[in-house]
């Protein structure tokens, strides 16, 4: 076990090093050697790990994916705005997530499979399917259609983003300017006040998926020294990136939201829920 333990570091600490050096020079300028320089590793216990620079980064773009778990909320809607604005944030704060998404977008002599496209486009489906099966959308959306709306858009807007300013600092605001004219053609007229797409809010569920992991791994460490049997390590590393941030969203928003969702189950369930012809066309009222 400790030997284990000892190679999902090893692994780490080559993936985050290989990742600050994608994110500063690219597929072409980096090197293996640059990369063993930062992690401060030898060559063996690199090449123990990946074959190749390829494949180091293809390991770093499959991180991305450990940064697209949606946060609970009841309203799918909102765990859709909410996971698209805390990957906003670690685009500003995780070099893991900035090497991941570079090594996706550029077109140079190493090509991301489309695996790299496909995971995030599944989060935004599922998220989609989830909301329409509880009567969050519109009866003229197309859970595919926006998927791939969503997906398309959210790339532009985070490169012209990092045309202005390098560390995308507006970022959050951008993705919250792009769900505000998207909610209205997607959610019921009902909802959309209740629906919060606050430049804060990647922040603070950042905050809380943080806690979250920290308090699971300290559990999973009380059981593993009462002899439990402790989950992988590899399954975990995810837990390593990101940090305890604030955001100008509060607690008390996401509680909310989250409680507009139990009423808003209950009126759909009770067969309330009323769809107008003009709902395509619904103001976005309310919407933070």
């Amino acid at each position: 076990m400790a030997r284990q333990a000892r190679a999902v570091r090893t692994r780490r600490t080559i993936l985050e090093a290989a990742a600050a050096v994608f994110d500063e020079l690219g597929y072409e300028g980096a090197s293996t050697t640059e990369i063993l320089a930062r992690s401060g590793l030898t060559r063996g216990a690199l090449y123990f790990h990946f074959p190749s620079k390829e494949a180091i980064a293809d390991a770093v773009v499959e991180l991305q994916n450990e940064a697209l778990v949606p946060p609970e909320n009841k309203v799918r809607l909102q765990s859709l705005i909410d996971v698209s604005l805390a990957f906003a944030e670690r685009l500003r704060s995780d070099v893991v997530v900035r090497a991941a998404v570079r090594l996706s977008v550029e077109q140079v002599s190493y090509k991301a499979s489309s695996a790299a496209y496909r995971g995030p486009a599944d989060v935004i489906e599922n998220l989609l399917l989830r909301a329409r099966d509880e009567g969050e959308l519109l009866p003229s959306v197309e859970p595919q259609e926006v998927t791939q709306l969503i997906q398309g858009a959210f790339i532009g807007t985070q490169l012209l983003s990092q045309v202005y300013d390098p560390d995308r600092l507006d970022l959050p605001e951008r993705i919250a300017t792009l769900w505000k004219y998207l909610l209205p053609s997607l959610a019921i007229p009902g909802l959309l006040p209740h629906l919060s797409a606050d430049p804060g809010r990647g922040r603070l569920v950042l905050e809380r998926q943080t806690t979250r992991a920290a308090e699971d791994d300290s559990d999973e460490g009380d059981d593993a020294d009462e002899g439990g049997v402790p989950d992988d390590a590899a399954a975990r590393e995810h837990s390593a990136y990101g940090g305890g941030v604030t955001g100008s969203a509060t607690g008390d928003e996401i509680q909310g939201v989250e409680g507009a969702a139990t009423n808003h189950e209950v009126r759909r369930r009770a067969g309330h829920r009323t769809v107008r012809a003009g709902a395509l066309a619904a103001p976005a009222a309310g919407m933070r």
